[in-house]
């Protein structure tokens, strides 16, 4: 029987943020990190008795923000064009004063461009977390990455993000706070899923009883690495892994990439071995599903969410070695192989992530449930959400006291 250690608990009364008003800015509240982290800090704010709005084109995640206290505030943070984000500027500027914002808090470039001169406008208070490892080198993608590193502080997701925004930013070197990303450990656990939703969730994704999932949940985008696991999954199949099922979970926010995935399952000989379902509501149903998770992105991830997540409901969890992922997954060589909690294989190789999805198929009961128990306990001790959320408090309240 498997034993875990209890997530830690999370106090938040008595904040010098009560009573205060902070804004955060993201362009949706469809899915994703920064979404997810704007939901969990919306939460964090109403507990501690400040008011929390999110200002936002809503999505399927405004119902979730409205029931943990947080306010919506229906605006048009998603767009690129400059003259409608200089009409934003000032519309976003008249709202923060109407509703005596202290603190604005952009979570993406473009509204944070609109949000950097509403705030200084307003006089308030402007933050950013560095949620990506923002790509670009032309002199005008930096300017516009730039905007992310403009923060009175500048939040960074990971260490890995850290030295990146001093290396792109070293005028921000002094203004950076790193604080990682945070999981629900409760909602986050393999004793809060009953076995009806992986059940249900097995059915929908087609799934026989017999068969293990190899899963890969993110948006389908280039740099996720789904083309890569396409490939694994043939030298898998080839093999003899004739019982397993690649799984791809998340939204397609291109139709030409999503027919692409399509055509390439259809060449490699895998329809039906390699199912796209979609969005999942049910991630923690979804990761205690799965036989094995895999995150093989291509580019750099400024933090890994899937890996956390999955680690913390047990399991096995597959990284490409690239951006943050160290920080993530315990790894050889880094860590000893008993101390490790997952794998890292180089990014854009198949090769390598079949071998590594071959060695978490093929574990001992034991092994597994040693490695999936460690696993548990490395992102209990650092990436819990009452940790997030209490250093994100920190961070407000440093700058409420500098006013």
């Amino acid at each position: 029987m498997l034993k875990f250690r209890d997530s830690p608990t999370y106090s938040p009364l008595d904040r010098p943020v009560a009573g205060r008003t902070v804004m955060q800015i993201v362009p949706d509240l469809q899915s994703g990190g920064a979404e997810r982290s704007a939901v969990d800090i919306a939460q964090a704010l109403a507990q501690a008795g400040a008011r929390s709005l999110v200002a936002s084109r809503g999505g399927r995640m405004v119902s979730e923000l409205q029931a943990k206290g947080g306010v919506w505030l229906p605006f048009p943070a998603a767009t690129k064009n400059p003259f409608a984000m200089a009409l934003n500027s000032v519309r976003l500027a008249r709202i923060i004063c109407d509703e005596g914002v202290d603190i604005v808090h952009a979570r993406s470039r473009a509204p944070a461009w609109v949000a950097y001169y509403a705030a200084r406008q307003a006089r308030a208070r402007f933050i950013t977390t560095y949620h990506s490892a923002y790509s670009g080198t032309s002199p005008i993608k930096l300017r516009y990455n730039a905007i992310m590193a403009a923060g009175d502080m500048v939040i960074a997701n990971s260490q890995y993000t850290a030295r990146r925004i001093a290396r792109l930013h070293p005028e921000a070197a002094g203004r950076i706070a790193v604080i990682p990303r945070g999981v629900d450990l409760r909602q986050f656990s393999p004793f809060a899923v009953e076995p009806q939703r992986v059940e249900r969730l097995r059915a929908d994704w087609g799934v026989e009883p017999h068969q293990r999932v190899v899963l890969l949940p993110a948006r389908l985008t280039a740099r996720k690495g789904h083309s890569v696991l396409i490939e694994a999954a043939k030298r898998l199949v080839a093999q003899g892994f004739d019982d397993v099922r690649f799984i791809f979970v998340g939204d397609a926010r291109s139709d030409d990439f999503r027919r692409g995935l399509d055509h390439q399952i259809e060449r490699a000989g895998l329809s039906g071995v390699v199912r796209a379902p979609g969005f999942c509501v049910d991630m923690p149903a979804a990761y205690l599903a799965a036989a094995v998770a895999v995150a093989p992105s291509t580019d750099p991830e400024a933090f890994g969410r899937v890996a956390v997540e999955a680690q913390a409901v047990g399991a096995p969890v597959i990284v490409s070695d690239i951006g943050a992922a160290a920080e993530v997954v315990l790894a050889p060589p880094q860590a000893s192989a008993h101390q490790a909690t997952g794998w890292r294989v180089p990014p854009a190789d198949a090769r390598a992530l079949a071998e590594a999805i071959t060695e978490a198929l093929t574990l001992t009961a034991s092994a597994r449930e040693t490695l999936i128990i460690r696993a548990r306990e490395f992102v209990c001790d650092r990436f819990s959400i009452e940790s997030m959320c209490a250093a994100t408090l920190d961070v407000y309240e440093s700058l409420l006291r500098d006013r």
